[in-house]
């Protein structure tokens, strides 16, 4: 059984900073990507940002220069911290990440956290 568990999201004003975190647990072999995707009211979900097993990061155009993904993999954990925020970041968080449980695994398979709320506002 795995969990990603988030936490970090709240209320912020504009031009504030959050930071989230997400931790991995449970029978986990190895990890690849990580990362983060969103979910505003009445939008789809998006993706945000993504981190590699060799630490190579990925960012949706609308986050570049303002968040900055990062992972520790002793702790199986992810990170957004957010700088610069805006109303339109407002959303419902969720983090992700592509686990091998055993070895004879050939392929990941993609496990989700249960999303945090972040809301920018004044």
């Amino acid at each position: 059984q795995v969990q990603l568990v988030e936490s970090g999201g709240g209320l912020v004003q504009p031009g504030g900073s959050l930071r989230l975190s997400c931790a991995a647990s449970g029978s986990i072999f190895s990890i690849n990507s990580m990362g983060w995707h969103r979910q505003a009211p009445g939008k789809e979900r998006e993706f945000v940002a993504r981190i590699s097993s060799d630490s190579g990061t990925t960012y949706v155009d609308s986050v570049k220069g303002r968040f900055t993904v990062s992972r520790d993999y002793a702790k199986k954990s992810v990170y957004l911290q957010m700088n610069s925020l805006r109303p339109d970041d407002t959303a419902v968080y969720y983090c992700y990440a592509d686990i091998r449980r055993y070895w004879w695994e050939n392929l990941s398979t993609t496990y989700w956290g249960q999303g945090t709320q972040v809301t920018v506002s004044s």
